[in-house]
Parts: C-alpha cells; structure tokens; sequence
C-alpha cells in the first residue's frame, strides 16, 4: 500500500492511513529520501495517527528514515503516537530517540519549524 506524500512549501507531509507492510515501509524510506533532494525539502512529517501498532521493524525504520532525511538535509517529525502504541514502545524498550515528535500535524509543523530554525543557528 502506497503512503500519500503531500508536499506543503518546503515540508513533505507522509500521512500513514492504515498498516503497513515491511516492503511498504522500505518503500516510504526510499521515496522519502529520494523526494527530499529532487524537492529540495527542508523537513519532513510523518503522521502515524491511523496507527494502532507499531513494532520494532516499523519503529527502527521511521528512525532510519529520520537518519536517511537528515543526511539529505532535512528534519523530520513524527506526529499522532497513540497513546496506547507509545505505551507499548516504552515496554518493549524502543524509542525514536533523536527525533522530535509531537501530539498531531499541526503542533508537528509548529516544531519542525523550530527544529529547522534551531539548526540554521548551529551552522
């Protein structure tokens, strides 16, 4: 199942809508990083709200996404964690440390901004 990858100015908006496969996951990683750098993004949400479940494979590859973006010049968020899976991550002991999350899309733009901006100041 193909993730819809909204672009909004200079952010690119990955709304997961449903379960996702392993091979879907690798997919989202790869076009990801490959729209970043054709689109010239400065950051990247990924919006997991519809999600119920996420296990160690899904939340080492949003980090690896994170990591992949980054080296392609753009931050990213992660927004909407139910609060039941965040729950379940920190029983299983599995974190997306070094990535900035927030409660939906609208606080997540509101911090990616703040990211992006934190940053330009550190260059």
């Amino acid at each position: 199942m193909s993730v819809p990858i909204l672009k909004q100015g200079d952010v690119l908006i990955a709304s997961i809508q449903s379960a996702l496969t392993d091979r879907d996951l690798l997919q989202l990683k790869d076009e990801l990083a490959e729209k970043v750098g054709r689109l010239r993004s400065r950051g990247v949400v990924i919006d997991v709200t519809a999600l119920d479940v996420m296990d160690s494979f899904a939340t080492r590859t949003i980090r690896s996404i994170a990591a992949a973006t980054r080296l392609r010049g753009a931050e990213t968020v992660v927004v909407g964690i139910q609060p039941e899976v965040a729950i379940a991550l920190v029983e299983l002991g599995l974190t997306l440390d070094g990535i900035a999350t927030a409660l939906d899309l609208e606080e997540g733009l509101d911090v990616l901004v703040e990211v992006m901006e934190a940053r330009r100041r550190d260059r």
